[in-house]
C-alpha cells in the first residue's frame, strides 16, 4: 500500500518575494461568484458557515455591508428560514445564500427561497461526494437551471470536486474534518488535512470556485488557502463569539461567552430534530468577541499585507506567484510568538 503525504496549514509558509506595492489599499483581495442570475462580486474572499451559532439574520447582513457573505443555516423550518432571508433581502438590501440539504425537505425549501428571491443555494452535507448529492444536484439543476448558484459540499479530494462541479455545482465547499469544532477524523478515521485538500482541488480543469472551509485559524492561513488556489474561504470559529451570532450572551467568571456548536454535536442534533446520529461535532463556549466589524477588519489587513509580501495586487496574481516552503517542526514554533513560552 502506497501512502501519500499530506500537508495542513501549519506544516508550511509562503516565501517572501520582491513587492512594488507601495500601499497596501492597492491589493484587490475579493473575487465572485460567478453565475448568469447570481454574479455577486465581494470585496472581501470570506463566507461565514452555515451554522446555527454562525449565520442568520445579523450575521447575513453584516458580512454584506463588510464585503463579505453569509450562508444562512438550514436547522430550521423553513417558515424560519425565509423570515432570516426575506428580511436579509428585502429590508436591507443585502445578497446572502441559503443552506439546504439533500434529502426530505429539501426541493420545497429551495422553491420557497427561490421565491422570495434567493440566488444563492448552498447544499450543505458533511459527506458531499455522495449519491445523495449527486441526485439533488441532478433534481435542483433540473427545476431551477441557470436560475440560481449553486455551492456544494464538503468534499476532501480532487474526484469529488470534479464530481460535484460535473453534477451541476456551481462553487464547491472544500476540506472534511478540518473545522475546530468537528471531531469527523476522530470518529471516521477519514478526512484529509485542509491545504492537500485545496491544493489537489486546484489542480482540476474545471474553473468553478473553491471555497476553503475548516482549519483556517488566523489571517496567514487564509492567505496560504487562497494561494494555494482556492477563491473564497469560509470561516465559523473566527467569527464565532461576535455580536452578530445568535444566541445569548453568557456570564461566567472568566468574563462574557457565547455559545458555538458544530452541526453534528449531540447538542446541535437534540435541538435541530430531537435526537442523535452520528457524532461528529462538539459544543463549546467562546469569549464575546465584540462586532464582526472589527474582526473582519483585523482579518483584511492581514491578507493584504500577505499578498503584499508576494508582491501581488490580486488572486490571481498570488496564486500565479506564491511559492510555498515546508517548515519543520521547529520552525512551526519559531514561526509562532514566543516569548511567553
Amino acid at each position: 500500500m502506497k501512502i501519500k503525504e499530506a500537508l495542513t496549514y501549519n506544516d508550511v509558509l509562503l516565501e517572501p518575494q520582491y513587492s512594488d506595492i507601495k500601499s497596501r489599499s492597492d491589493v484587490v483581495i475579493g473575487s465572485a461568484l460567478d453565475g448568469p442570475y447570481a454574479y455577486v462580486s465581494l470585496r472581501l474572499p470570506i463566507i461565514a458557515s452555515p451554522m446555527d451559532t454562525i449565520s442568520e439574520e445579523e450575521m447575513g447582513v453584516a458580512m454584506w455591508q463588510e464585503g463579505g457573505l453569509a450562508v444562512v443555516h438550514r436547522y430550521n423550518t423553513i417558515e424560519r428560514q425565509l423570515e432570516i432571508m426575506d428580511h436579509i433581502i428585502t429590508l436591507c438590501q443585502c445578497n446572502a445564500a441559503a443552506a439546504i440539504g439533500t434529502s426530505g425537505d429539501y426541493l420545497e425549501r429551495a422553491s420557497a427561497l427561490c421565491e422570495i428571491g434567493v440566488r444563492i443555494l448552498c447544499v450543505d452535507v458533511a459527506h458531499g461526494h455522495h449519491i445523495l448529492m449527486k441526485e439533488a444536484l441532478s433534481e435542483l439543476r433540473a427545476t431551477f437551471g441557470d436560475q440560481v448558484h449553486i455551492m456544494a459540499g464538503n468534499i476532501a479530494t480532487l474526484e469529488g470536486y470534479n464530481d460535484l462541479v460535473d453534477w451541476g455545482a456551481d462553487s464547491v465547499r472544500c476540506n472534511i474534518g478540518g473545522g475546530s469544532i468537528c471531531s469527523t477524523r476522530i470518529q471516521t478515521g477519514h478526512g484529509v488535512p485542509g491545504l492537500h485538500t485545496i491544493i489537489d482541488c486546484a489542480r482540476s480543469d474545471r474553473d468553478a470556485p473553491i471555497i476553503a472551509d475548516g482549519g483556517i485559524r488566523n489571517s496567514g492561513d487564509i492567505v496560504k488557502a487562497l494561494a494555494a488556489g482556492a477563491d473564497f474561504v469560509m470561516l465559523g470559529s473566527l467569527l464565532s463569539g461576535t455580536d452578530e451570532t445568535p444566541g445569548d450572551v453568557i456570564n461566567t467568571h472568566e468574563g462574557k461567552v457565547k455559545a458555538y456548536r458544530g452541526m453534528a454535536s449531540k447538542d446541535a442534533q437534540v435541538e435541530w430534530r430531537g435526537r442523535t446520529a452520528s457524532l461528529e461535532g462538539v459544543a463549546t463556549t467562546v469569549p464575546c468577541k465584540g462586532p464582526v466589524e472589527d474582526v473582519l477588519e483585523d482579518l483584511e489587513r492581514g491578507i493584504r499585507s500577505g499578498f503584499s509580501y508576494s508582491g501581488a495586487r490580486s488572486l490571481s496574481e498570488l496564486q500565479a506567484k506564491a511559492r510555498f516552503l515546508r517548515q519543520t517542526a521547529s520552525g512551526q514554533t519559531e514561526s509562532t510568538t514566543h516569548i511567553l513560552r
